[in-house]
């Protein structure tokens, strides 16, 4: 045999045949204006090898930069590489089980950053360790505005011409689908006013990009479910991608009736945190787009469980990710490795200094908006740490609704 020099491959052989420990876990807190971006960083006892992940949840952050804190108490000094043994520990103990929306983001970041570290040791982009590739890219699609706070959440259903103005950019821009919030908050019965200006704004979008392009409207779990089922009605004939969560996530029924009752795709599920509540959701084919998110769920390890539940009753992939580059590299390599995998939602203005903090594996493509596979191992992706500092934890801006009467209304 000829004799090899030394190579990654080999460095990797040895990580993999010595002991390894956890020494720390670190939390990176970056304000980006809508949201305090929530980066973690698990330490190991082998130079140079740590793992980042990503917990941001909106209005929450101190909690779950404590939450974070309260569990690490359970895995530092723990082998990193049994992922499955540390997920099991951080949800199952200290009695209280994970899958509350606080304790579930902090397990979610602290898993996807040691399936980074994983990959990092086997010296292969994560995709990799879950059976390789399953497509040569993922498609992605923006919200309007691209993410800007104001264009996507606070422009006004009463002037449907700039939903079709911002449509149009997003195409400019390269994307062939979008998201947009055209469903006005409403109470539980309304008249036939935001139905109508409902469907004035999605006229207008549909008319500024033709029919090659697909359009997304997020109802963001406002209405009821008999004001949902009334704006799926009303927007069916513009053909939409799919319908984004057009009542609260835990009338499982009214989803399901909504569903049976429009051909347009509903979708739901980024605030669902267990599995048991997935399974019941597809069991009463409340969707056909299950929107995980990798956040909030569980991380890589419950994601994958939620997938493979999912393909059981051929309900597509197209997880919610609105957060920061960690989530955005984790919901892409992901996508490689799921075969009902269909889009990932993408935010790329939502502050003008985004790229500066983060370094990425994965291409991609100005037409078109394709993903082409990362190359580097685990995530592929590095944190700039002094970057980050450059933007300490602010709170983040009050989204509150409240109804014409003065009643609370959901955001």
């Amino acid at each position: 045999m000829l004799a090899l020099p030394f190579t990654f491959y080999q460095a990797t052989r040895r990580l993999n045949s010595q002991t390894m420990k956890i020494t720390g876990i670190e939390t990176l807190v970056c304000h980006a204006r809508m949201r305090n971006w929530v980066f973690v960083k698990v330490l190991t006892d082998q130079p140079g090898l740590y793992g980042w992940g990503e917990g941001t949840l909106e209005w929450h952050t101190r909690a779950v930069v404590g939450a974070i804190e309260d569990i690490a108490q359970l895995i530092v000094g723990e082998d990193p590489r049994r992922i499955e043994h540390l997920w099991q520990m951080m949800y199952r103990q200290h009695f209280w089980h994970g899958h509350g929306i606080i304790r579930c983001t902090a397990i979610s970041a602290i898993d996807i950053a040691l399936w980074d570290i994983a990959g990092k040791i086997a010296g292969l982009p994560c995709s990799q360790l879950w059976g390789g590739p399953v497509r040569d890219y993922v498609r992605t699609y923006c919200h309007l505005g691209g993410g800007n706070m104001e264009d996507f959440y606070e422009t006004t259903v009463e002037d449907a011409r700039v939903f079709g103005d911002l449509a149009r950019q997003a195409v400019e821009n390269g994307f062939t689908a979008f998201k947009s919030m055209a469903v006005p908050p409403t109470m539980p019965i309304e008249g036939l006013r935001p139905v109508k200006l409902a469907a004035a704004a999605v006229a207008s979008m549909r008319e500024a990009v033709g029919e090659a392009i697909d359009i997304m409207v997020d109802c963001h779990a406002r209405p009821s479910p008999a004001m949902g089922l009334q704006f799926g009605k009303a927007l069916e004939p513009f053909g939409l991608y799919f319908f984004e969560e057009p009542c609260w996530p835990e009338s499982v029924d009214g989803l399901a009736m909504i569903n049976a009752a429009i051909t347009t795709p509903v979708a739901t599920g980024e605030r669902v945190t267990e599995l048991t509540a997935f399974r019941e959701l597809f069991a009463r084919r409340a969707c056909e787009i299950c929107q995980l998110d990798i956040t909030h769920c569980g991380g890589l390890s419950a994601a994958r469980r939620i997938a493979a539940l999912a393909d059981a009753y051929r309900i597509a992939i197209a997880p919610h990710n609105p957060q920061g580059p960690v989530s955005t590299a984790a919901s892409l390599e992901f996508g490689f490795s799921q075969p009902s995998y269909i889009i990932c939602e993408t935010v790329n203005a939502d502050v003008p200094w985004r790229g500066d903090v983060v370094s990425e594996g994965f291409t991609v493509e100005p037409k078109g908006r394709l993903v082409r596979p990362n190359t580097r191992p685990g995530l592929g992706i590095e944190i700039n740490e002094q970057e980050v500092r450059k933007h300490p934890f602010e709170q983040e801006l009050l989204q509150r609704v409240f109804y014409p009467d003065g009643s609370v209304g959901d955001w």
